[in-house]
């Protein structure tokens, strides 16, 4: 990812949790998880529900989202393969905070949250990486709410492109340039803007020869003068 643009205060810090040294947690976690196939659209948890568990997604996305008052869809954050979903509100003893839905065809397990809290117990070098995680967290959140509620639709659409391209190199890193494959509802959800204006900032990427698509396709044609247009400092 191109140096001016500091992708990992806009990632969550769930991928790094496993390693060489914390393998064995992992295996441990999966080994007593229910693991199936999710069609896009199939929803993991809803906003409000008793957490009982948590879901480690092996491939596909899943978007994390609340609804407002007017039934429209406030999209947090779009986790990838190898990320977790849900562990927040086990380790606060509360319930989910947000729906998590799946976004595309997806590989996930469901850790009962009484294994989860018994490995972690048992591993102080995976307790250690997940406060720093959840702290990671905190930051990114702060930054998103800090930039996102200064900036014009122009600019943010430009940092979710970039974020997205990331999340999309990750997932198939055989793809030399690998598409954005993120339907327009969900697009302006994250960003935070309306559908229509939305389309209209990615037609004019289109004519600076930023991006181009086919579809709800999208390809990152120069990154740097996304990450110019970010205007992000």
């Amino acid at each position: 990812m191109n140096g001016n643009f500091p992708v990992d205060k806009w990632a969550f810090g769930s991928p790094q949790l496993f390693d060489d040294r914390t393998h064995t947690e992992l295996e441990d976690l999966l080994r007593t998880a229910e693991t199936g196939l999710f069609p896009k659209g199939a929803t993991l948890f809803r906003e409000d529900q008793i957490a009982d568990g948590i879901f480690y997604l092996h491939r596909g996305m899943v978007k994390k989202y609340k609804v407002d008052n007017f039934n429209k869809e406030q999209i947090i954050y779009i986790a990838r393969s190898g990320e977790f979903v849900g562990y927040h509100a086990v380790l606060s003893g509360e319930r989910y905070a947000d729906t998590a839905t799946v976004i595309e065809d997806s590989e996930v397990s469901f850790i009962r949250k009484e294994a989860f809290l018994e490995v972690l117990e048992q591993s102080k070098e995976l307790a250690g990486r997940l406060l720093k995680a959840l702290s990671h967290e905190y930051a990114v959140l702060a930054n998103t709410i800090s930039v996102f509620t200064n900036r014009p639709v122009r600019e943010r659409l430009a940092i979710t492109l970039i974020i997205l391209l990331e999340k999309y190199r990750h997932m198939d890193e055989s793809q030399s340039e690998p598409a954005i494959n993120l339907s327009r509802n969900d697009l302006a959800n994250l960003v935070g803007a309306s559908r229509e204006n939305v389309i209209r900032y990615l037609s004019e990427f289109k004519e600076d020869r930023l991006i181009r698509t086919k579809g709800r396709k999208i390809w990152i044609l120069n990154l740097e003068g996304l990450v110019a247009m970010s205007n992000y400092q």
